[in-house]
């Protein structure tokens, strides 16, 4: 007689949060920059293509890092947060907090912090989600003495930033007593952005010292 299966628990794919408006800002400028940059190598004279060079070095990894790098992967065990100029990974059970202010934010149980810079807040957004909130609950004090009747839902009660947080701190109980999801939290610089803005920095100031 075959004994009886444990019961399995549930997986769930990684999700990743990532600010669109980011994105595409981002990929706009970076087609601009690239445009500028080729038409002043090519046609420009004298010191021009180096001036051109060390501004696509600096210029490039702080929009990289400022527009399409950031983001916010999810996954059973850990939160891996890209910041701007830095990428942190939390274990889930290291973690106390979400919280989304003027900023979102998340906070360890030693009393750090890290922005979320993937989830921008948006006050217009929100407020617009408090006035939709208003309007439905207005709506349905009217029709308090109508039997059966049923609202429309008219879009998210929530601002995309304080959805996202409500998300996350869901799974901070679903997944901080996993085994696998203890630990330290862990922090790495980009240096792969950091290096060429700095070099591109002080290319720029030497071609402008010997101008």
């Amino acid at each position: 007689m075959s004994s009886p299966k444990s019961p399995v628990e549930p997986t769930y794919a990684d999700r990743v949060y990532r600010s669109l408006g980011g994105i595409i800002g981002g990929t706009l400028l970076l087609g601009l920059i690239a445009w500028l940059a080729i038409d002043a190598i090519v046609r420009g004279a004298g010191r021009t293509p180096w001036f051109a060079v060390a501004a696509v070095l600096l210029v490039v990894p702080l929009v990289v890092a400022l527009s399409i790098r950031p983001a916010v992967q999810v996954g059973d065990d850990r939160v891996l947060i890209r910041n701007p100029f830095r990428t942190v990974t939390l274990p889930w059970a290291a973690i106390e907090d979400f919280r989304a202010g003027y900023t979102s934010e998340v906070w360890t149980k030693a009393g750090a912090k890290f922005q979320l810079w993937a989830v921008p807040v948006s006050l217009r957004q929100r407020n617009r989600a408090a006035r939709r909130r208003e309007r439905e609950e207005r709506g349905k004090g009217g029709r308090a003495n109508t039997v059966g009747t049923q609202l429309p839902d008219h879009g998210p009660k929530l601002a995309p930033a304080d959805q996202t947080i409500s998300e996350l701190r869901e799974l901070i109980e679903h997944n901080a007593g996993r085994p696998t999801a203890q630990g330290e939290v862990q922090t790495r610089w980009a240096f792969e952005l950091i290096v060429p803005a700095v070099i591109g920095a002080v290319l720029l100031i030497v071609l402008f010292a010997i101008a």
